[in-house]
Parts: structure tokens; C-alpha cells; sequence
């Protein structure tokens, strides 16, 4: 056999023993030995073996300890409405803002408010003391009708005792004939990382 023909020979050999380790197949694959718990069930970033605060809220930012920062968040709700002379028929131009009153009480159900009536400083006192606690429940009713619960409301008729100070008697009687609320809520509210997803707010 000449050089050539053996160097062929060999060739085929070698070809064919890299073409069978090529395509064998071992049934049996070793199995990594993982020693630690990498599970991140809130999937927050930090494993559970080391997370102090399970199940945060996906968008949230979290610490080393997988605890999100939280902000005071402040909500406020009011009412102003005026009336007419002698008056405790609400003007149809505040209904928008007795309801934004009645979803805001529904949306913090632990809140309270106290609807303060009041009155211009025309007429007799005891008169005065009454229309305003009138017009105080004509609010109170509407917020009713909304579904707000009636132990949530308050209302108190302080008459003529506190008129707005005005330029002229005209404006301040008119300013005067009011019921006014206000109502705050504070909770801790989650600071959220950006996302291609995030509303600015401003």
C-alpha cells in the first residue's frame, strides 16, 4: 500500500470516530449540585432566603432586603357650595362637586366629614341658625342618594356667626350663604420604578 492510500485510510478512520463523538447522545446528563435556594417567588430581585418582605408589589422599588420605600401620599376632598337668598336649594353648576365628594368618601371608606352650613348676615339670628343647618342637610341628602352611609356625615348650622369679609355688603352676603367640608387621608404609598410603561404626573 503506497503512502497515499494509507494517509486516505486513516483519514476515513479519523472522520468517522469525530462523526460517532459528535452525534452520541449520553442518556444520563450530569445533574448541577445546587446548594442554596436562588427562588425569588415576588420576583422583586432579591432571593427568598434573603427577602424580609414577601410578596411586594411588582412595579414597586425594593432594598437589599427585598422591602419597598413608601411615601406618605396625601388625598384631600371638598366642598364649597353657595346659595341663593333665603335659600337651600343646591345650584345645579355643584352637583359635579358633591359627587367627586360622595367617590372620594366611597374610595377611603375609614373617612368622616362634617358639613358646615352657614348663612348671611341678614335676618334674625335664631332664623339664620336654622337655614344654614338646612342647607348643611340639602348637601347631607345628596351625598346620601350617592350611597355614602349616613353615619359617615356630620352636619352643623353655625348661622350668621362667621360672614366672609368682602369689598362691599353685596359680595360678603353672598359669600356668606355656604356649606363647606374638607376631608384628608394619608396612607403610605409605594415608590414604583420607571418604566417604558410609567404616566409622568406632572
Amino acid at each position: 500500500m503506497n503512502i497515499h492510500s494509507l494517509f486516505t485510510s486513516l483519514l476515513f478512520v479519523w472522520v468517522i470516530a469525530l462523526t460517532g463523538c459528535a452525534t452520541s447522545v449520553d442518556d444520563n446528563p450530569p445533574i448541577a449540585d445546587q446548594s442554596r435556594d436562588l427562588r425569588d417567588d415576588d420576583d422583586d430581585g432579591v432571593i427568598n432566603a434573603r427577602d424580609k418582605c414577601a410578596g411586594t408589589p411588582h412595579s414597586a422599588i425594593v432594598d437589599n432586603d427585598g422591602c419597598p420605600t413608601y411615601v406618605d401620599n396625601q388625598e384631600e376632598g371638598k366642598i364649597h357650595v353657595l346659595f341663593a337668598n333665603d335659600s337651600s336649594q343646591i345650584p345645579p353648576e355643584y352637583q359635579a362637586q358633591i359627587n367627586e365628594m360622595s367617590q372620594f368618601l366611597k374610595t377611603h371608606p375609614s373617612t368622616y366629614l362634617e358639613l358646615k352650613g352657614y348663612a348671611s348676615p341678614v335676618g334674625s339670628h335664631k332664623y339664620n341658625i336654622a337655614l344654614s343647618q338646612r342647607r348643611a342637610l340639602a348637601v347631607k341628602n345628596q351625598l346620601l342618594s350617592a350611597g355614602v352611609p349616613e353615619s359617615r356625615i356630620k352636619t352643623v348650622g353655625f348661622g350668621d356667626n362667621e360672614p366672609i369679609s368682602a369689598d362691599s355688603t353685596e359680595l360678603t352676603n353672598t359669600l356668606s350663604r355656604r356649606v363647606v367640608a374638607q376631608v384628608k387621608t394619608s396612607t403610605n404609598k409605594v415608590v414604583e420604578e420607571w418604566t417604558i410603561f410609567t404616566v409622568r404626573q406632572n
